[in-house]
């Protein structure tokens, strides 16, 4: 006896004793019914590595949710001269045959970001950090010069 109403899906629950077994119902999953392939979980983990950019006075700082990563495994390139790339690979776990898997929710494939950085951006001077899973990529901008104003004197 499922604790579900049929019109929330069907298959979703493993045990009904089990409050860790039930998954959270999406309409869309139910209403296209569309297995879920490997090519969606790649997919998934390119949308899914999620990166904050912020402007400081003094630089753009962007910083990356990369949990369970080693920065060997992350790579940041400035590409075309004012795009910044951040990718990386997660590997998926290599299975066992006497293991038994309940549940595979952490995403695994490349994932790829790119930002077009305005032109005050020093793209040589960029530096980058891993530290606790968040990849923090410092670019120094570069200072805003005032324009020389010269006075012109009014005559007449």
């Amino acid at each position: 006896m499922s604790l579900i109403p049929s019109f929330f899906g069907t298959g979703r629950r493993t045990n009904v004793f089990d409050p860790f077994s039930l998954d959270v119902w999406d309409p869309f999953e139910t209403a296209l019914s569309f297995p879920r392939s490997e090519v969606a979980n790649e997919t998934a983990a390119i949308a899914n590595t999620r990166i904050d950019w912020k402007e400081t006075p003094e630089a753009h700082v962007f910083k990356a949710d990369l949990p369970g990563l080693k920065k060997e495994e992350v790579k940041v390139e400035i590409e075309e001269g004012r795009v910044l790339q951040i990718s990386g690979q997660r590997t998926k776990e290599k299975e066992d045959k006497n293991e038994k898997w309940h549940r595979v929710e952490r995403s695994s494939g490349s994932f790829l970001r790119r930002f077009r950085l305005p032109e005050n951006a020093k793209v040589n001077e960029v530096k980058a950090a891993m530290e606790n899973g968040v990849l923090t990529v410092t670019v120094p901008k570069e200072e805003v010069k005032k324009p020389d104003l010269k006075p012109v004197q009014i005559t007449g």
